[in-house]
Order: C-alpha cells, then structure tokens, then sequence
C-alpha cells in the first residue's frame, strides 16, 4: 500500500483499493485529508478541483502517501489554504447536489488518470 486515497465519492469506495472513506461532506473530507497531513502523510494530488466548477462537487478524492514522514510544511500549507479557498467559495453557494451522479463519475475518472500519470495501477480491478 503505497497510497491512500481519501474519499466520498461512493464509485471510489468500490473501485479502488486502500481508500479512507468519508462518510460526510466534501468539507469533511478536507479536514480529513488534514488531520492525515498534519499526522505526516504527503499530498500526491492537490485537494482542490482544477476548476472552480468542481468545487462545488459533493464529492471528490485526495491521494497521499500512504507511508507517515515527519510533516511536510509545504504541504501543511496547500491543505490549510485549500480548506480556507473552499470554506469561503462555499459561503457563496453550497454544494451541487443536483448533479452529485455526473461529479462522481468525473470524479472517477480524474483519479484513473491520476493512477496513470504517477504510474501505479491502484485499481482493485
């Protein structure tokens, strides 16, 4: 188990193997995803959407280093100041639980891709 992937997207949970699943919101999940950093996991991927669109997902998946290290400042800073950019773009407009089935999937397929770009065939399948 090289990664761990931090989740609440339900196609993730049973796609996938060692995932961490989040019953909860997406902002849940950000404090999840810190609570693991400030604990010495790495970010992989960043835990924020590349899109401000995506933001408003209900659901999405972070990918760290499943192995502990002494903490990483760097990347206690990208979580802080993600969970920050969130709660105050959220403060404008909630989540868009209307189209929570096609988040899911984009979802999905943007942790695939992740998987191919760090070269590791994560999925349980």
């Amino acid at each position: 188990m090289e990664y761990l992937i931090v989740t609440n997207n339900p196609l993730v949970k049973e796609g996938f193997d060692d995932i961490y699943f989040v019953e909860g919101t997406s902002r849940e999940l950000l404090e999840k995803v810190r609570d693991l950093v400030h604990a010495g996991h790495e970010l992989v991927t960043h835990p924020l959407g590349a899109s401000l669109r995506m933001m408003f997902s209900p659901c999405f998946s972070v990918v760290l280093r499943s192995e502990k290290k002494d903490l990483n400042y760097f990347h206690t800073e990208i979580i802080e100041s993600s969970l920050e950019k969130y709660k105050l773009n959220m403060e404008v407009r909630g989540e868009d639980t209307k189209n929570s089935r096609d988040y899911a999937m984009i979802d999905y397929s943007l942790l695939r891709s992740a998987f191919v770009e760090i070269g590791n065939n994560q999925m349980s399948f």
